[in-house]
């Protein structure tokens, strides 16, 4: 049994579903269920509408829903015609149906002006839920066993609305119940990424990207023999292309690497998409919709070891930096911890963090806290801000315990000024952030350095 997860560029459009639905035909002797995303830019659109609501722009949130109506039906349309499928009538339905559940929704929230989290994962599930309504037609044109299931009645969360945590031992027992005996019955199960809900059955959502996420824990639960994430490029890159367009895909890496080049900007990958894998050993596969004939990039726990260095050069730009310094952090203990509390308290996550007697230095890719971070900063030493950088992680094996690297790697970009160093943390990275308008030279000056020459068994 696999599990097989679709992006929203592999759903984005009828010709994308027709290519997507081919390609689960090809492992229907596999035993494959399906993970589906929104299609393309929905997601966005319905979180906007929920804003747009809030502002109490009723007229304007409605002109959205017909847009948004319009395309779902075009693209079941586009798909059913084409095999004359009895099931459009059925389909057409249940987007209409849909689409009444949702203006009810918004209507609401204009009406009162306000807009939960609870209120704002409720509007964004339509996505997933409409896209794998007709994936699951688009599949039986096909003459599929294909069903519909909803994953809110497996995927079990807290309440933790827009970024909620799954419940892994209650998910688990359901999702075995619930797609257990379908897989059993050679039937393919098309679920939604993305979506869950509470043990009260209050809808919730896993965080942007959580699809990849919803794919790992159904694998893990039903004990797959892998994972397969369908997006719109051929696998995880020595780098982005778009900014060092000589990269290479990478064929094998392991699932450690693999997960900080999601964290550090590879948007590949969702980053904990791996979590569930690694505990199973459960190899998760990256395959292009577009390509299927690439063997993509595999994931696995422990690749053979490569003759290269290094893996992959990752950067994150629109990174703050947030300095404080205080003389009585001298030889005081406590002091991190009353920094960091601070951090706690906004609810914001840190990047890198460096220290010296009387400073830290620490990064913020998500500034939106950072008067009230500053504000509370102010009281502890002297606080000074520093915007517009870049994240830069150079990923390989074992990289702490490999002389010359460090000498390598800012040989190569001696001409670029380095404000913070990171190395330590982990055995498999090397962090530093410079500025953001320096990420393009910098990525390809550290490429000509160490992907001269490539392991083929490791890079394509």
């Amino acid at each position: 049994m696999i599990v097989m997860k679709f992006g929203g560029t592999s759903v984005q459009d009828a010709a994308a579903i027709d290519r997507t639905t081919k390609i689960v035909l090809e492992r229907l002797d596999r035993s494959p269920v399906v993970v589906v995303s929104a299609l393309a830019r929905v997601t966005e659109a319905l979180l906007g509408l929920a804003r747009t609501a809030r502002e109490r722009s009723l007229d304007l949130a409605l002109a959205v829903i017909e847009d948004l109506r319009e395309r779902h039906l075009i693209t079941a349309r586009n798909l059913l015609e084409t095999f004359m499928s009895p099931r459009l009538l059925e389909v057409e339905q249940e987007i209409h149906a849909q689409f009444a559940d949702l203006e009810n929704l918004v209507r609401s929230v204009a009406t009162l002006g306000e807009l939960t989290l609870r209120s704002q994962d409720a509007i964004a599930s339509f996505g997933e839920r409409l896209s794998s309504v007709i994936v699951t037609a688009a599949l039986e044109s096909r003459g599929v066993a294909a069903e519909l299931v909803d994953s809110r009645a497996f995927i079990i969360t807290d309440d933790n609305f827009s970024k909620a945590a799954p419940d892994l031992q209650e998910t688990n027992n359901r999702a075995r119940a619930v797609l257990g005996p379908l897989v059993s019955a050679g039937r393919v199960p098309v679920a939604q990424g993305f979506i869950g809900s509470t043990t009260g059955g209050v809808t919730t959502t896993i965080g942007r990207g959580g699809s990849d996420y919803s794919a790992a824990l159904i694998g893990a639960a039903l004990g797959a023999e892998a994972i397969e994430i369908w997006t719109d490029v051929d696998g995880l890159m020595t780098a982005d292309p778009r900014a060092v367009p000589n990269a290479k895909r990478i064929r094998v890496i392991s699932f450690a690497e693999a997960s900080e080049l999601s964290y550090f900007g590879a948007k590949v990958l969702h980053p904990s998409t791996v979590l569930p894998a690694v505990e199973r050993g459960i190899p998760v596969h990256i395959y292009n919709t577009n390509n299927p004939g690439c063997e993509g990039t595999l994931i696995v726990a422990q690749p053979h070891p490569s003759r290269n260095l290094i893996k992959s050069i990752a950067f994150k730009r629109g990174v703050t930096i947030v300095n404080v310094t205080s003389t009585r952090m001298l030889l005081a203990y406590g002091f991190l911890r009353t920094i960091f509390e601070v951090f706690d308290r906004h609810k914001t996550s840190v990047d890198v963090v460096t220290t010296s007697e009387v400073s830290v230095s620490i990064t913020l890719d998500n500034a939106d806290q950072l008067e009230p971070i500053t504000r509370d900063l102010s009281g502890i030493g002297e606080v000074s801000i520093e915007r517009g950088k870049a994240i830069v992680c150079v990923v390989g094996d074992n990289l702490k315990f490999t002389p010359g690297v460090a000498s390598r790697l800012f040989k190569a970009i001696a001409g670029t000024n380095v404000n913070m160093i990171s190395q330590g943390a982990s055995e498999i990275n090397l962090t530093f952030v410079i500025d953001e308008s320096d990420v393009e030279s910098v990525a390809r000056s550290l490429h000509d350095e160490f992907f001269l020459e490539t392991d083929p068994d490791v890079f394509a």
